[in-house]
């Protein structure tokens, strides 16, 4: 299920810096991708943590990001790790037409019942 910033309550929401469909590059890998969903703190399970290569404070938003140029792959990111992609590119993923329209402006459009289907994170 795709969670827009808009669908989250409470305080956790201040925080989120990024939107679903959003054009972003990690910081320390340089890779692209998109987001398509948010967790407004770190979901994975202490087993998962402990053995990525860097451990970002749990206590921030994470993202699930379509990588571009990957065949496939998709990957968990804290929003430290994260900055807006300015390259304007489009991203190349077998995934991305489950969930998003065109881009326009670095931000790809959501798709009309993107949460029903054989799609997901």
């Amino acid at each position: 299920m795709l969670i827009r910033l808009s669908d989250i309550d409470g305080g956790a929401s201040t925080n989120i810096s990024y939107d679903l469909g959003l054009v972003v590059t990690h910081q320390n890998y340089g890779y692209r991708g998109v987001i398509v969903a948010v967790d407004p703190v770190c979901m994975a399970g202490d087993t998962w943590y402990k053995t990525n290569k860097t451990q970002p404070n749990r206590d921030q938003p994470w993202y699930h990001v379509l990588v571009h140029d990957s065949g496939g792959l998709s990957t968990y990111v804290a929003q430290s790790n994260l900055k807006q992609d300015v390259s304007g590119q489009a991203i190349n993923h077998p995934r991305l037409g489950c969930y998003f329209t065109k881009l326009e402006n670095g931000r790809y459009g959501l798709k009309e019942n993107h949460n029903i289907g054989a799609c997901s994170i």
